[in-house]
């Protein structure tokens, strides 16, 4: 890449999957409250909170050759959106509804330069196995997944023990769809 690439997000597991790719890159979490306009597909909902994690960026602060990725992922079951956790409760009731049924995982991510903007996103079908309260409690209580949307994360032991299959991209519920990543970047320095 012939770019500074900068990394819109805190999450330790996108930072993780960017070193993983093989890039350079510098943390710019972003404060965005991520709301979003209503009647939007999931697909859209994932898009517009990943454009909008850049739209706050003011480009004449950075290197001309600055170029900024941001993601956010939702997890979709029974129609219902469920971000991130609030509490022990909340990340009970969104496990329980996982709990025994496929659920779709989306990725919106975004690739910003001062004259390029890119946003898709990324679909991935997983599947609960039944679990108990007891397993339920005791990855909440060990794991404390409240900054991950659905409350739970892929590659912790929930994961190992929980998930029956995958249909997609697993590092897409990771948090980052790391080879819709690789193409939107190779398509921004092609077009140099």
């Amino acid at each position: 890449m012939h770019h500074t690439i900068y990394l819109a997000s805190k999450s330790p597991r996108r930072n993780e999957l960017l070193h993983g790719m093989g890039f350079d890159f510098e943390v710019m979490p972003t404060n965005v409250e991520e709301t979003y306009p209503q009647g939007l597909s999931p697909a859209e909902v994932a898009e517009y909170l990943s454009s909008l994690k850049l739209s706050t960026i003011d480009f004449s602060k950075y290197p001309a050759d600055s170029l900024f990725i941001a993601c956010d992922t939702i997890v979709v079951v029974e129609n219902e959106i469920l971000g991130k956790p609030t509490d022990r409760a909340d990340a009970y009731r969104m496990l329980r509804k996982l709990s025994g049924k496929e659920h779709e995982v989306i990725s919106g991510i975004t690739v910003k330069t001062a004259n390029h903007k890119d946003t898709r996103h990324r679909s991935t079908i997983v599947k609960f196995r039944q679990l108990s309260d007891e397993e339920i409690y005791y990855y909440i209580d060990n794991y404390k997944p409240f900054d991950k949307a659905g409350a739970y994360g892929v590659q912790e032991w929930i994961g190992f023990v929980g998930i029956e299959y995958i249909n997609g991209s697993y590092y897409n519920v990771m948090g980052l769809p790391t080879q819709l990543l690789w193409q939107m970047l190779h398509e921004v320095d092609s077009s140099k």
